[in-house]
């Protein structure tokens, strides 16, 4: 039984904190699609997303009104496009594309994520044609999102995937320079990629998955920044507890829209994903969170020990709220889409490097992270390596979303707009790592994957 006590702190939450559903993505397999005849498939998976999907932003648009709780997007995940078109005799794979982004536009979502290969302990030609219509999918098309996993813990690294995305991200770049490269901000790397992610651009349904699934992704950085302030000074036990409590309440508002989002629409209830997801508004960011805590700016020496905390108390507040937590689930540090973030990466407290530090103990990786137009593939391949590398090691999903901007310096800015929000351009090393990159093969993974 709610309390009226209760009741008024979540208004106060979504009225004044930035609460929200960031997302109800609703998965969908479609392995059934598979067929021989490129456009006979295309014409399944046209049909098949819009069969499947044709009420949900209907259904997220009630649970909005009736409920009171904003919902920011409606989206739709799909079965890794690689394993689908793979029976299709055709020269690449961009009418998938196509046929993703007409069905997403026909259903009225705000993304579609499964332009997808999973290849992190090697290639099959239909991975690597993916792979390579990418940077045209992405040009081509407005609401369609491409990941590519290339590493896990128990698989190691796929070096030579590696190599290829470092120059995929570069031609996705080039392709979209008339809009400052904004297809790489479609685009993900990953390393032990999930399978019930609800969150773009990373999102696919995994083989694993059912059929079809509701999966919610939540947000609140504004709450715990709020539920911070409260207490000032206090030891880090008590802001620990305080993050937990905070998490506990916003994770078991996701769980209330999720299962009614499931209900109305005759789809099983996945996870909620209680990553908190920070927004280009002042107020709703990570980084003010970790300046809370006592750091001058989000960067400085103490900013991973914050995370750390911040990440795992979010954890066991989500777990306590829910039985069904899963997608990534912990703190996101995407540097354009935070306030806070932008702010520290301008006055050059936040580097490329702290960033990656921080990556050992937060959600996913380097994200939204632009950088000058002109820095080599080897060097982006580099990145992504190192990304993948503290994912493997450390058994985490770990990823990589960078955007190398046409044209652009560092010093420089770029204004996408909406959730993406804006980024200043970031330094890189300006070593040469090509020939590093130019070994290829496999890095094998870490001696405790080996468990059985």
């Amino acid at each position: 039984m709610l309390t009226q006590k209760e009741i008024v702190s979540t208004i106060e939450m979504i009225d004044r904190q930035h609460l929200d559903i960031r997302t109800v993505t609703m998965g969908i397999s479609l392995l059934s699609c598979a067929d021989a005849d490129a456009k006979a498939a295309c014409d399944k998976i046209y049909a098949k997303i819009c069969r499947e999907a044709e009420s949900l932003v209907r259904v997220g648009e009630e649970i909005e009104r009736e409920f009171g709780i904003p919902i920011v997007h409606k989206r739709i995940s799909v079965t890794p496009v690689a394993l689908v078109a793979a029976a299709s005799e055709c020269g690449d794979y961009v009418p998938f594309a196509l046929a993703l982004d007409r069905a997403a536009k026909e259903c009225g979502v705000n993304f579609i994520g499964g332009f997808s290969a999973l290849v992190q302990k090697g290639m099959t030609a239909a991975d690597e044609k993916l792979i390579r219509s990418i940077p045209e999918a992405l040009d081509r098309t407005e609401l369609v999102c491409s990941s590519v996993n290339v590493g896990s813990t128990r698989a190691g690294i796929n070096m030579d995937a590696v190599a290829l995305m470092g120059r995929v991200i570069k031609e996705t770049a080039a392709r979209t320079q008339d809009r400052e490269g904004l297809g790489c901000a479609k685009l993900v790397v990953f390393c032990n990629a999930v399978e019930d992610n609800p969150f773009m651009a990373g999102a696919f349904h995994g083989p694993g998955e059912a059929e079809k699934a509701i999966n919610v992704g939540v947000s609140g950085p504004g709450v715990v920044y709020h539920a911070l302030q409260g207490v000032r000074g206090e030891p880090f036990d008590v802001v620990a507890e305080t993050v937990k409590k905070t998490a506990f309440q916003v994770t078991r508002m996701g769980q209330l829209v999720a299962q009614e989002a499931s209900r109305r629409l005759g789809t099983p209830f996945g996870i909620v994903d209680l990553s908190l997801a920070p927004t280009p508004a002042v107020g709703d960011s990570v980084a003010r969170i970790l300046e809370e805590m006592g750091l001058e700016t989000c960067g400085t020496h103490g900013t991973t020990a914050a995370l750390a905390l911040l990440n795992d108390a979010v954890k066991k507040g989500g777990v306590m709220a829910s039985s069904s937590v899963g997608g990534l689930s912990g703190a996101f540090i995407p540097v354009s889409e935070d306030e806070g973030m932008i702010a520290a990466a301008r006055s050059g407290v936040l580097t490329i490097d702290k960033l990656e530090a921080m990556t050992c103990v937060c959600s996913v990786g380097l994200d939204m992270i632009a950088i000058p137009g002109d820095t080599p593939a080897e060097t982006i391949a580099a990145i992504i390596a190192d990304e993948a590398a503290i994912g493997m090691v450390n058994n985490k999903t770990t990823a990589v979303r960078i955007l190398p901007v046409p044209g652009k310096q560092v010093g420089d800015s770029i204004e996408m707009g909406g959730l993406l929000g804006s980024a200043p351009v970031m330094p890189v090393h300006g070593e040469s790592s090509a020939a590093f990159i130019a070994r290829g093969g496999r890095i094998p993974a870490p001696l405790h994957s080996l468990r059985n």
